[in-house]
Protein backbone atom coordinates (compact mmCIF):
# COMPACT_ATOMS: atom_id res chain seq x y z
CA UNK A 1 0.00 0.00 0.00
CA UNK A 2 1.70 3.57 -0.84
CA UNK A 3 2.05 5.95 2.28
CA UNK A 4 -0.44 8.12 3.34
CA UNK A 5 0.83 11.14 1.60
CA UNK A 6 0.72 9.64 -2.22
CA UNK A 7 -2.84 8.43 -1.54
CA UNK A 8 -3.61 12.05 -0.55
CA UNK A 9 -1.79 13.22 -3.94
CA UNK A 10 -2.89 10.90 -6.12
CA UNK A 11 -6.62 11.46 -5.38
CA UNK A 12 -6.35 15.14 -5.63
CA UNK A 13 -4.64 14.20 -9.03
CA UNK A 14 -7.41 12.09 -10.07
CA UNK A 15 -9.90 14.83 -8.86
CA UNK A 16 -8.01 17.08 -11.35
CA UNK A 17 -8.43 14.68 -13.84
CA UNK A 18 -12.24 14.85 -13.21
CA UNK A 19 -12.15 18.62 -13.76
CA UNK A 20 -10.02 18.35 -17.28
CA UNK A 21 -12.60 15.86 -18.99
CA UNK A 22 -15.63 17.80 -17.69
CA UNK A 23 -14.01 20.89 -18.90
CA UNK A 24 -13.39 19.48 -22.15
CA UNK A 25 -16.92 17.68 -22.45
CA UNK A 26 -18.54 21.05 -21.25
CA UNK A 27 -16.90 22.96 -24.26
CA UNK A 28 -17.12 20.58 -26.97
CA UNK A 29 -20.92 20.66 -26.24
CA UNK A 30 -21.73 24.46 -25.60
CA UNK A 31 -22.29 27.20 -28.00
CA UNK A 32 -20.15 30.05 -26.88
CA UNK A 33 -16.85 29.30 -28.24
CA UNK A 34 -17.49 32.72 -30.50
CA UNK A 35 -19.37 35.75 -30.00
CA UNK A 36 -19.59 38.68 -32.03
CA UNK A 37 -21.65 41.82 -33.84
CA UNK A 38 -22.90 41.45 -37.52
CA UNK A 39 -23.64 44.11 -39.50
CA UNK A 40 -26.48 43.87 -41.91
CA UNK A 41 -24.42 45.56 -44.89
CA UNK A 42 -27.57 44.97 -47.75
CA UNK A 43 -30.62 46.47 -45.69
CA UNK A 44 -27.97 49.57 -44.41
CA UNK A 45 -27.52 50.14 -47.68
CA UNK A 46 -31.05 50.11 -49.05
CA UNK A 47 -32.14 52.96 -46.35
CA UNK A 48 -28.76 54.55 -47.33
CA UNK A 49 -27.93 54.72 -42.97
CA UNK A 50 -25.95 57.42 -41.76
CA UNK A 51 -23.93 56.54 -38.68
CA UNK A 52 -26.37 57.10 -35.92
CA UNK A 53 -28.93 55.00 -37.87
CA UNK A 54 -26.35 51.53 -38.41
CA UNK A 55 -27.10 50.65 -34.70
CA UNK A 56 -30.76 49.67 -36.11
CA UNK A 57 -28.77 47.00 -38.43
CA UNK A 58 -26.75 45.51 -35.95
CA UNK A 59 -27.30 41.87 -34.54
CA UNK A 60 -24.99 39.30 -32.99
CA UNK A 61 -23.84 35.91 -33.61
CA UNK A 62 -22.80 33.17 -31.45
CA UNK A 63 -21.91 29.35 -32.52
CA UNK A 64 -19.65 26.22 -31.03
CA UNK A 65 -18.49 23.53 -32.89
CA UNK A 66 -21.83 21.93 -33.61
CA UNK A 67 -24.29 24.67 -33.12
CA UNK A 68 -24.69 28.42 -32.41
CA UNK A 69 -27.25 31.28 -33.41
CA UNK A 70 -27.67 34.40 -34.88
CA UNK A 71 -29.66 37.71 -34.29
CA UNK A 72 -29.88 39.91 -37.61
CA UNK A 73 -31.75 43.22 -37.90
CA UNK A 74 -32.01 44.29 -41.80
CA UNK A 75 -35.10 46.41 -41.44
CA UNK A 76 -37.78 43.96 -40.80
CA UNK A 77 -37.29 43.76 -36.98
CA UNK A 78 -34.61 41.39 -34.99
CA UNK A 79 -34.83 37.82 -37.01
CA UNK A 80 -33.41 35.03 -35.13
CA UNK A 81 -32.13 31.71 -36.44
CA UNK A 82 -30.56 28.62 -34.98
CA UNK A 83 -27.66 27.80 -37.06
CA UNK A 84 -26.00 24.00 -37.80
CA UNK A 85 -22.51 23.20 -38.55
CA UNK A 86 -23.47 19.54 -39.44
CA UNK A 87 -24.12 18.55 -41.84
CA UNK A 88 -24.49 21.31 -44.45
CA UNK A 89 -22.54 24.35 -42.99
CA UNK A 90 -19.40 22.16 -42.66
CA UNK A 91 -19.22 21.40 -46.38
CA UNK A 92 -18.61 25.85 -46.69
CA UNK A 93 -16.06 25.63 -44.11
CA UNK A 94 -12.57 24.59 -44.00
CA UNK A 95 -14.45 21.40 -43.24
CA UNK A 96 -10.71 19.37 -42.47
CA UNK A 97 -9.84 21.58 -40.17
CA UNK A 98 -12.88 21.98 -37.97
CA UNK A 99 -12.93 18.28 -37.97
CA UNK A 100 -9.30 18.10 -36.68
CA UNK A 101 -10.18 20.58 -33.81
CA UNK A 102 -12.89 18.18 -33.17
CA UNK A 103 -10.45 15.17 -33.27
CA UNK A 104 -8.13 16.56 -31.36
CA UNK A 105 -10.23 17.45 -28.41
CA UNK A 106 -12.09 14.09 -28.21
CA UNK A 107 -8.06 12.78 -28.24
CA UNK A 108 -7.51 15.01 -25.13
CA UNK A 109 -10.65 13.54 -23.25
CA UNK A 110 -9.49 9.94 -24.09
CA UNK A 111 -6.12 10.33 -22.83
CA UNK A 112 -7.18 12.27 -19.38
CA UNK A 113 -9.34 9.44 -18.83
CA UNK A 114 -6.28 7.07 -19.13
CA UNK A 115 -4.53 9.53 -16.79
CA UNK A 116 -7.57 9.32 -14.32
CA UNK A 117 -7.33 5.60 -13.90
CA UNK A 118 -3.53 5.93 -13.50
CA UNK A 119 -3.66 8.08 -10.30
CA UNK A 120 -6.72 5.40 -9.05
CA UNK A 121 -4.18 2.52 -9.43
CA UNK A 122 -1.12 4.79 -7.95
CA UNK A 123 -3.83 5.90 -5.00
CA UNK A 124 -4.39 2.49 -4.48
CA UNK A 125 -1.22 0.30 -5.16
CA UNK A 126 2.44 0.79 -5.95
CA UNK A 127 3.24 0.14 -9.42
CA UNK A 128 5.81 -2.56 -10.02
CA UNK A 129 6.87 -0.91 -13.62
CA UNK A 130 7.56 2.93 -14.13
CA UNK A 131 5.04 3.72 -17.21
CA UNK A 132 2.39 2.97 -14.63
CA UNK A 133 4.00 5.26 -11.75
CA UNK A 134 4.41 8.90 -11.91
CA UNK A 135 6.55 8.44 -15.37
CA UNK A 136 3.36 7.32 -16.81
CA UNK A 137 1.53 10.12 -15.60
CA UNK A 138 4.04 12.50 -16.68
CA UNK A 139 3.75 11.30 -19.92
CA UNK A 140 -0.40 10.69 -20.44
CA UNK A 141 -0.83 14.15 -19.02
CA UNK A 142 1.36 16.10 -21.61
CA UNK A 143 0.02 14.19 -24.58
CA UNK A 144 -3.57 15.60 -23.27
CA UNK A 145 -2.51 18.84 -22.93
CA UNK A 146 -0.74 18.53 -26.29
CA UNK A 147 -3.70 17.19 -28.31
CA UNK A 148 -5.90 19.68 -26.40
CA UNK A 149 -3.51 22.55 -27.06
CA UNK A 150 -3.71 21.56 -31.15
CA UNK A 151 -7.36 21.71 -30.91
CA UNK A 152 -7.28 25.18 -29.53
CA UNK A 153 -4.78 26.39 -32.23
CA UNK A 154 -6.52 25.37 -34.94
CA UNK A 155 -9.50 26.69 -34.04
CA UNK A 156 -7.87 30.01 -33.03
CA UNK A 157 -6.46 29.44 -36.62
CA UNK A 158 -9.97 29.03 -38.45
CA UNK A 159 -11.73 32.14 -37.04
CA UNK A 160 -8.38 34.37 -37.34
CA UNK A 161 -7.12 33.41 -40.56
CA UNK A 162 -10.00 31.12 -42.70
CA UNK A 163 -13.20 34.16 -41.90
CA UNK A 164 -15.04 31.04 -39.71
CA UNK A 165 -17.16 33.81 -38.07
CA UNK A 166 -18.24 35.36 -41.84
CA UNK A 167 -18.69 32.05 -43.28
CA UNK A 168 -21.09 31.14 -40.80
CA UNK A 169 -23.09 34.17 -40.43
CA UNK A 170 -23.31 34.38 -43.84
CA UNK A 171 -24.97 30.44 -44.33
CA UNK A 172 -28.27 30.22 -45.79
CA UNK A 173 -28.31 34.07 -46.82
CA UNK A 174 -29.65 34.49 -50.16
CA UNK A 175 -31.02 38.37 -50.08
CA UNK A 176 -28.85 39.87 -47.54
CA UNK A 177 -24.88 40.37 -46.66
CA UNK A 178 -23.79 40.00 -43.43
CA UNK A 179 -20.45 41.88 -42.32
CA UNK A 180 -19.07 40.56 -38.97
CA UNK A 181 -18.05 43.82 -37.61
CA UNK A 182 -16.29 42.34 -34.52
CA UNK A 183 -15.77 39.11 -32.92
CA UNK A 184 -13.99 37.06 -29.69
CA UNK A 185 -13.29 33.98 -28.02
CA UNK A 186 -16.12 33.27 -25.58
CA UNK A 187 -15.94 31.22 -21.87
CA UNK A 188 -15.88 27.32 -23.71
CA UNK A 189 -13.22 28.52 -25.25
CA UNK A 190 -11.15 29.19 -22.48
CA UNK A 191 -13.01 26.00 -21.18
CA UNK A 192 -10.65 24.27 -22.87
CA UNK A 193 -7.45 26.43 -22.42
CA UNK A 194 -8.35 25.78 -18.75
CA UNK A 195 -8.42 21.71 -19.13
CA UNK A 196 -4.74 22.52 -20.77
CA UNK A 197 -3.79 23.95 -17.36
CA UNK A 198 -5.32 21.30 -15.50
CA UNK A 199 -3.08 18.87 -16.98
CA UNK A 200 -0.16 21.19 -15.97
CA UNK A 201 -1.56 21.17 -12.60
CA UNK A 202 -2.06 17.23 -12.42
CA UNK A 203 1.61 16.96 -13.27
CA UNK A 204 2.84 19.11 -10.48
CA UNK A 205 0.41 17.01 -7.70
CA UNK A 206 2.23 14.18 -9.19
CA UNK A 207 5.84 15.71 -8.76
CA UNK A 208 4.81 16.54 -4.98
CA UNK A 209 3.83 12.81 -4.13
CA UNK A 210 7.31 12.16 -4.34
CA UNK A 211 8.55 14.14 -1.47
CA UNK A 212 9.33 12.36 1.07
CA UNK A 213 7.86 13.70 4.45
CA UNK A 214 9.62 12.67 7.76
CA UNK A 215 8.22 10.26 9.75
CA UNK A 216 7.80 10.88 13.29
CA UNK A 217 9.85 8.95 15.82
CA UNK A 218 8.55 7.14 18.33
CA UNK A 219 10.69 7.37 21.38
CA UNK A 220 11.14 3.86 22.95
CA UNK A 221 10.60 3.37 26.72
CA UNK A 222 13.90 3.55 28.44
CA UNK A 223 14.41 0.49 29.92
CA UNK A 224 15.14 0.62 33.55
CA UNK A 225 19.25 -0.12 34.65
CA UNK A 226 19.97 -2.58 37.60
CA UNK A 227 23.13 -1.49 39.35
CA UNK A 228 25.44 -3.58 40.93
CA UNK A 229 23.91 -2.51 44.66
CA UNK A 230 20.41 -3.73 43.99
CA UNK A 231 21.65 -7.10 43.16
CA UNK A 232 22.70 -7.33 46.92
CA UNK A 233 19.65 -6.87 48.10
Amino acid sequence: MPSLWKRITFSVASVLCVGSVALLVVALSTERWVTGRILCKTGAEIVNASHPEMEQFIGDIYYGLFQGGKTKKCGLGNRRSKIYIFPKLVRKLNGGLHMMVILFLLVAVGFALVSLSFCIYNARKVPYQSIKGHKGLYLWNFIAAFFGALGMLCFLAAVRHHGLTERVANHQENLFVLVVLDDSLDWSFWLGVGSIATHFAVCGVVAMSRIKLPKPEIKKPEEPTIAALDLLY
